[in-house]
């Protein structure tokens, strides 16, 4: 007898191929393809599927639910959506390894990004951070290993050059990090720490990373040299000289390369011809998202956020650091507050730095500026910087892999954290055709799991573990929108992680069947 039996669908197994009709038996964490009469299978519960796709969990590449899925392990706005693993640790941005005293730098620093959830922040390794997913929430989780630890951990919070002796200490991070589970580096070059890393240093760290059979995840330098194809290029060469393979993430036509996707794809074409290992992920919206402190000069972060939130104290500081980044600066009318941490604030969320302004009485720069220091940098916004004509375009190429780029903190997020996975189904796929509903599924699902090398992930087959989603391809469609972001979206019927039901017809059963997962299988304690 199987413990489940899912029954009338028509199965999308992850694959790209045409879906068909069966049924499928879950036995454990394991599922069995089931085709023909089923009427004598037994089974503990029967799951009634009849005019749904049922679907490989998805799997969303770039996330930053590092520390809010361990304070709300249910992971509602993810598990509604079809999502049944996460990437974590992106940007070059996270929290192991890190000795007590980074960690609490490094939560500072991000708390503009991942908040700073009441936890017991008692990890320091890898194994000990990834230990916490274990069960403990209703998604699996796999980790790159952010640069920003690592530098943090040999040169420190300084913008300087890393010697000969520093990146052999990291590189041996690195071997320790594979080994207790990660499944590559990430980098975040606009992001510092981490941005202080000179291309030299980048290329070390990838030989490494490509000898444990991890891939490099990065966010390009984008005002590097022509603000447009030269980080790209960097990245490009990191990869070449490493031989480490490389996946851009969030590949997005910025103001720089609007309406220029022919020439963002013949950039790729032009890579992989030349056998480059290159993937890329891009989320289905024109908005963007992140910390509000990237808007201050790279040299402001050197020594740490408290050194940073001196600066942006002292007003001849601050004034010297005036108009150092005049790609933000300039939009901010479009730049909207999407999250603050206390409550006294709560007011500016929603509303853009210039209309703050303007209510506040002050110029934009300075009211960025009170805001930072009085949420101790835990400030994130949105803005409008992409064109959905653009996004069209660049999520067609065979390259290319579907993420959420969501951030879990503040009042009024991009609504891409409640709405990506579902928007990509209805909208993009059931509504406007740009993709068929085979290959969507693909993107979400078997080509992360490979590029990542989550091998019992991404494939409904048997023996493959049964991490799951249901959805009726007639309804499902994301609701959230900018005005009002946190709407759950409809049409997702069932969720299963690891063999248990997490999401029973659309109502969470409060399961959290959750592991940490690693390349080719499960971290192990």
């Amino acid at each position: 007898m199987f413990d489940a039996l899912i029954k009338g669908s028509t199965i999308v197994d992850g694959t790209g191929n045409v879906g068909f009709k069966g049924d499928v038996a879950i036995e454990k964490d394991r599922l069995k393809i089931l085709v023909g009469d089923t009427s004598s299978v037994e089974a503990a519960s029967t799951i009634d599927a009849s005019g749904c796709i049922v679907a490989p969990g998805f799997i969303d590449v770039h996330t930053h639910s590092g520390l809010v899925a361990l304070s709300e392990p249910l992971n509602d706005p993810k598990i509604r959506q079809g999502v049944t693993t996460e990437i974590i640790g992106l940007d070059g941005l996270g929290y192991a390894p890190l000795s007590k005293t980074n960690l609490e730098m490094m939560l500072v620093r991000n708390s503009g990004l991942d908040g700073y959830p009441d936890l017991d922040y008692d990890w320091s390794s890898i194994a000990e951070y990834l230990e916490r997913f274990r069960h403990t929430t209703s998604g699996n989780f796999a980790f790159l290993i952010p640069n920003s630890c690592l530098r943090v951990e040999t040169v420190g919070w300084e913008m300087r050059t890393a010697t000969e002796g520093e990146i052999g200490k990291m590189k041996d991070m690195i071997r320790r990090g594979m080994a207790e589970g990660a499944v590559g580096m990430s980098t975040g070059l606009q992001y510092p720490p981490g941005s202080y890393a000179s291309t030299e240093e980048l290329i070390e760290l990838c030989r490494t990373v490509a000898e444990c059979g991890g891939v490099h995840v990065t966010h390009v330098r984008y005002d590097l040299g022509d603000g447009a194809f030269d980080g790209f290029r960097e990245a490009v060469a990191i990869g070449v000289r490493s031989g480490c393979p490389i996946h851009f993430s969030h590949y997005f036509a910025t103001i720089a390369l609007r309406g220029q996707t022919a020439r963002m794809l013949e950039f790729v074409d032009d890579a992989r011809a030349r056998g480059v290992n290159l993937s890329f992920d891009a989320y289905p919206w024109e908005a963007g998202s992140t910390m509000l402190d990237i808007a201050c000069p790279q040299e402001a972060y050197s020594g740490g956020p408290y050194e940073l939130l001196k600066r942006l104290r002292d007003r001849n500081e601050r004034e010297k650091m005036r108009g150092q980044s005049p790609g933000i600066l300039g939009r901010v009318d479009g730049m909207v507050i999407s999250a603050v941490r206390t409550e006294k604030n709560k007011w500016c969320e929603g509303l853009t730095v210039g209309t703050l302004a303007d209510k506040l009485g002050k110029d934009p720069w300075d009211t960025m500026c009170d805001l930072m220091v009085e949420e101790n940098l835990g400030v994130a916004f949105y803005n409008f910087g992409g064109d959905m004509n653009d996004v069209k375009v660049i999520i067609t190429h065979p390259a290319h892999m579907f993420c959420s780029d969501s951030l879990r903190i503040g009042g009024m997020p991009n609504p891409r954290t409640y709405a990506t996975y579902p928007k990509i189904l209805g909208q993009l796929v059931r509504d406007e055709r740009i993709l068929p509903m085979e290959q969507a599924i693909r993107k979400m699902t078997s080509f992360p799991a490979q590029r990542f090398g989550l091998a019992d992930r991404g494939i409904l087959r048997d023996g493959m573990k049964a991490d799951i989603v249901v959805f009726d391809p007639l309804t499902v469609s994301g609701v959230a929108t900018f005005p009002n972001p946190k709407q759950f979206p409809l049409g997702v019927e069932y969720v299963l992680v690891n063999g248990k039901i997490v999401l029973e017809r659309g109502k969470h059963t409060g399961a959290t069947p959750g592991e940490a997962l690693a390349m080719r299988g499960y971290v192990r304690s």
